[in-house]
């Protein structure tokens, strides 16, 4: 190990689910940034910890079974590292010790490649239970590098690791197939220039990687069972475990989907019930805020500003985050337990009816918080016809940017109180928006299934994780960090949208405000009809009569109409749009955002202008509709060409418009 090196460059690498990302967590504590692989858009985390006065950068690898890629993830693992240009002192080979046999071939194929190691043997509390008993010492002589038993969750053994790390050695073992290499590929010199090879010219000479793959794999089962004979010990006859036995209810085909409906229901009735106080405290403080502000300063363009530009735009979203929160609370739970892996397989049948398979579940699942993430969690999916499905209907599900909308429309048609029993009606309408986006994503599918053609086989492999109590740490990290991506990146993105709103909202054409106003004076107006006519004059009220004619039909104004626009930007936008759009003009008058739409009155009948019909048709609309541009960029950047961001833009849109019209034509 190199001692003169100021920072010490770790990378974690295991397959999917052996506790790569918690033992990540408990090596690097706070001290995490999250960033991307060059050229390509996977998540790609590091952290850093100091040992004994030297500093340790660890980087946590995309999950692999193998060195030989089946999915863009594990290519993004495997370049990794071999690149010349992040180069890795140390790899930390992390494998779940109650399953050791199927980890040690990734194991044996990072040793091959003549890195400096350490076999970190995590979950050692599921191999005890197990009875299964692990001669480390024994290991450690086969494979010559250091083993170490730890528990990444309880963080036992961390500091025997990060020790360990500072001793990590190249292995003098080999355990590639040297003859096959030399038949195959006579001027390969080592294991590692042939994985290079392999992930260079797979395209080229598949067959011959194929035939070298496999020979081997088997050439390294046959170490690997020499190994496991000798160093591992299990009883004949292993007893059901608490995972078997809850995956008896969990994974039936019957009591699996009844659970899981079960789960959804429990977490939007949550959202509803238990977001509903903070959100009211939250509201009273702004309300409090802003008509101290309005009170406070001197009328004029800057107070204007500040009240009904920034803050009012603010406002409309910050609301909102106890229901984010709590989303993405259970969300973490799901993941942590080992549940969403079981949502997964429950579904793989029914998603193949669809045209996808089991992995498509998981990005449809996540799409509830963000279709961003989610598109790009699609490269694990290996077969191209089952990927671009998914990428394609993945935004019909309802994201987290879509829940102010629905919580606003719904809040306003909903009392809170309003219930049948112990079932509150605004949760049960927000899971049936979310039901009903992902319905509609399953029907695409089913068309596109007819339509995409390809020869390739699908398939799905996924190994389902020991359940575990959640680790509320973790939980609150990735609660703590998704509401903070929420507020700041959003917010960034509503305080330049409700900048320019309040001067588009608050300017007019030459002396269009001038005349109203001393029209205003003639005719003894009152000052709210001053500021709605101020409104339709501007340039927003311009811009949103233009398009009225398109929207009109679907029950929208021309105000809807501005918001529309706007939302594209995010769909969160929405609320702050509207927000900024009915304060304007009135500094003083600092009503919640739902009792002004409440109040609302449709200019040519007087009756309200956000009816049940306009409401219901509003949310179906945004239930269907493309409205974010980082949903676009991000099908642009996985598929390498714009025809399919294209694509959805188009049906989404004229899905949703269509819907829109069928929903507000019955109801009206």
């Amino acid at each position: 190990m190199p001692s003169n090196l100021s920072h010490i460059s770790v990378a974690l690498v295991g397959n999917p689910n052996s506790g790569k990302s918690t033992l990540f967590n408990s090596m690097t504590g706070l001290h995490q940034k999250t960033g991307n692989y060059a050229g390509v858009t996977v998540d790609k985390h590091y952290g850093s910890y100091k040992h004994k006065n030297q500093e340790f950068k660890v980087t946590d690898l995309p999950g692999t079974y193998s060195l030989y890629p089946k999915s863009l993830d594990e290519e993004v693992a495997c370049r990794a590292l071999l690149s010349v240009d992040e180069k890795i002192d140390v790899v930390v080979i992390v494998a779940d010790a109650s399953n050791l046999k199927r980890h040690l071939l990734l194991a044996t194929q990072l040793i091959d490649l003549k890195m400096p190691c350490v076999l970190a043997l995590n979950m050692i509390d599921e191999a005890a239970k197990n009875n299964t008993v692990i001669y480390y010492e024994e290991l450690e002589k086969l494979i010559d590098i250091p083993v170490i038993p730890i528990n990444s969750r309880s963080k036992e053994g961390i500091q025997e690791l990060k020790e360990a790390i500072t001793r990590a050695k190249i292995s003098d073992t080999v355990f590639y197939n040297f003859e096959k290499q030399k038949q195959l590929f006579p001027e390969i010199d080592s294991y590692q220039t042939l994985i290079q090879l392999a992930l260079d010219t797979k395209k080229e000479q598949p067959h011959a990687i194929k035939e070298f793959e496999l020979n081997d794999n088997l050439h390294r089962f046959s170490k690997i069972n020499y190994m496991v004979a000798k160093c591992i010990k299990q009883p004949e006859k292993l007893n059901k475990n608490l995972t078997q036995k809850l995956d008896t209810f969990f994974t039936h085909k019957i009591f699996g989907f009844a659970f899981f409906f079960l789960v959804l229901f429990v977490i939007f009735q949550f959202i509803f019930y238990v977001a509903e106080y903070p959100m009211t405290w939250i509201e009273e403080g702004f309300f409090f805020f802003l008509n101290t502000v309005a009170v406070s300063l001197p009328k004029g363009q800057l107070s204007d500003l500040l009240v009904n530009g920034v803050l009012a735009g603010i406002s409309g979203i910050v609301v909102f985050v106890p229901q984010i929160s709590l989303l993405f609370f259970f969300i973490a739970i799901l993941e942590d337990t080992g549940y969403m892996a079981r949502a997964s397989f429950i579904l793989d049948k029914v998603m193949r009816k669809f045209g996808l398979n089991g992995k498509s579940v998981i990005p449809m699942i996540s799409s509830v918080a963000c279709a961003v993430p989610s598109i790009m969690s699609t490269r694990t999916i290996t077969n191209w016809k089952d990927r671009m499905i998914t990428i394609l209907v993945t935004p019909l599900i309802s994201c987290s940017a879509r829940l102010p909308v629905y919580t606003l429309l719904i809040s306003m048609m909903f009392a809170k109180d309003k219930s049948i029993g112990i079932l509150n009606y605004q949760g049960l309408v927000l899971m049936g928006m979310y039901l009903l986006g992902f319905g509609a994503a399953l029907l695409a599918a089913l068309i596109l299934k007819h339509v995409l053609k390809t020869t390739e086989k699908s398939y799905f492999i996924m190994e389902l994780p020991v359940y575990r109590k959640p680790q509320w740490q973790t939980v609150a990290m990735l609660v703590f960090d998704k509401v903070k991506v929420f507020l700041f990146d959003a917010g960034k993105i509503i305080l330049a949208i409700s900048i320019v709103l309040w001067f588009l909202t608050s300017h007019a054409p030459g002396d269009a405000f001038e005349k109203l106003e001393s029209n205003a004076v003639a005719t003894n107006l009152q000052e709210a009809d001053l500021n709605a006519q101020k409104l339709e004059a501007s340039y927003a009220g311009i811009l949103g009569k233009k398009m009225e004619p398109v929207i009109k039909p679907l029950g929208f104004d021309w105000k809807i109409g501005i918001a529309l626009i706007t939302s594209f930007a995010a769909r969160e936008v929405f609320v702050g749009t509207m927000a900024t759009i009915y304060s304007s003009g009135d500094s003083e008058n600092t009503e919640t955002l739902r009792e002004k739409l409440i109040a609302e009155k449709n200019f040519e009948t007087q009756l309200p202008a956000y009816s049940s019909a306009v409401c219901w048709s509003l949310m179906i609309f945004y239930v269907f509709a493309m409205q974010c541009m980082s949903t676009l960029a991000t099908t642009y950047r996985e598929t390498k060409h714009w025809k399919w961001p294209a694509i959805q833009l188009v049906f989404m849109t004229g899905l949703a418009y269509l819907s829109s019209l069928l929903v507000y034509n019955i109801l009206n």
